[in-house]
């Protein structure tokens, strides 16, 4: 797959309407329907890699997470690296179209990539967080044909991050490399899922949003 996720979405206006995002996504059979028996499987999959590992996690656990018999995994997988890659390949095509979308909500630059801080804070500390755990810890478990295809994917998500970064240091706006800059946000934003603890009445993700844009004091000018 190249080029850009190939998903009309109307502009919004706000906060970006994933489950909209989400249905356009089954409908174009890219990713699977979360209450169908895949995914379901997919989501119990994501929960038990992260918590376990990939290795330690058995098809028997696998199974026994979504309540069939070990031998019906098989009949939407024939391996389980091929859970474990469309946990990845979902999990990106469905937080790309997201990024997308709430790019096209916006009318400048700055305002595109305070989208993409928030929508990936949402994906690390949201309903996806799982599966981007996954994506991080368990990537040398997939064969070198699946990275490759995952990768494939993972340059849409990150050329978003690199058109924004780049636009702003042509205007002035932003002095540091724009490929360092992307380096330092994902592991700063990845390393959140480790403190941040919104319920606990802390910062709201607005709130941290706004946190992380100051930091990387862009210019007025």
């Amino acid at each position: 797959m190249s080029g850009r996720i190939s998903i009309l979405l109307e502009p919004l206006d706000a906060l970006v309407n994933q489950d909209k995002i989400l249905q356009s996504l089954i409908a174009e059979n890219l990713v699977s329907d979360p209450d169908s028996a895949r995914g379901r499987l997919l989501r119990e999959a994501a929960r038990l890699f992260r918590d376990k590992g990939y290795e330690r996690t058995t098809v028997r656990d696998l199974a026994a997470a979504v309540g069939i018999q070990s031998g019906s995994l098989f009949h939407h997988f024939r391996t389980k690296e091929e859970i474990l890659k469309a946990v990845m390949v979902e999990t990106i095509r469905l937080n790309t179209a997201v990024m997308q979308a709430a790019m096209s909500a916006a009318d400048s630059n700055r305002e595109k990539l305070r989208a993409l801080v928030s929508a990936e804070l949402e994906s690390i500390n949201g309903q996806t967080g799982e599966a981007m755990a996954v994506l991080v810890f368990e990537w040398r478990s997939l064969s070198e044909a699946s990275q490759a295809e995952v990768l494939k994917l993972r340059d849409i998500y990150e050329a978003l991050w690199l058109d924004v970064l780049n636009a702003l240091k042509d205007e002035g706006a932003l002095v540091a490399d724009p490929f360092v800059v992307r380096r330092m946000l994902t592991g700063a934003l990845s390393w959140t899922v480790t403190w941040y603890r919104p319920e606990r009445g802390g910062l709201t993700q607005d709130g941290l949003t706004d946190q992380v844009v100051a930091m990387l004091g862009l210019s007025q000018s």
